[in-house]
């Protein structure tokens, strides 16, 4: 397993794993409707497009597949964190969140923040994120549930 930056060339494959993770893995804290609005069939890759290049974004991939994905934006949000299912539990996260982390402290940036699944909240706790506020977010006519976390960073 390696990690590398995001290429262009990956957006339908990162689009694709969002997906599947999402459908997958969700279900278990989320509504149906609440997975799908979350998820949905139809995402926009201009969209995506622009989100991802305003980002430092990494990759984990084994051989030619994408194993996970991460981006952290100039304030020291990370947006996105996700991983395929078939790859669950075996350390990609962590793989990706210290390579997150190397590059915000190479920026000097002071804390990471971001907003967690209810599934993501342990993950995040247990890397030293604190929940900031539980919130509900709307997402196409959808409430979802997650945490604003933060954590200091040396």
């Amino acid at each position: 397993m390696r990690t590398r930056p995001y290429a262009a060339a990956d957006l339908d494959a990162l689009i694709a794993l969002f997906r599947t993770s999402v459908r997958s893995l969700a279900p278990h804290d989320y509504m149906l409707g609440q997975v799908l609005a979350w998820a949905p069939d139809e995402i926009d890759p201009d969209g995506w497009r622009v989100r991802l290049a305003a980002s430092s974004t990494w990759v984990a991939a084994s051989g030619d597949r994408v194993a996970g994905f991460i981006s952290l934006e100039w304030d020291g949000h990370l947006d996105m964190l996700y991983v395929h299912p078939d790859f669950q539990r075996r350390g990609v996260a962590s793989m990706l969140l210290r390579r997150l982390e190397t590059s915000a402290e190479g920026r000097g940036l002071v804390r990471l923040f971001t907003e967690a699944s209810t599934a993501a909240k342990p993950f995040f706790e247990l890397r030293g994120f604190r929940v900031v506020v539980a919130q509900v977010v709307s997402r196409h006519g959808q409430a979802l549930a997650n945490f604003r976390m933060e954590r200091r960073l040396a």
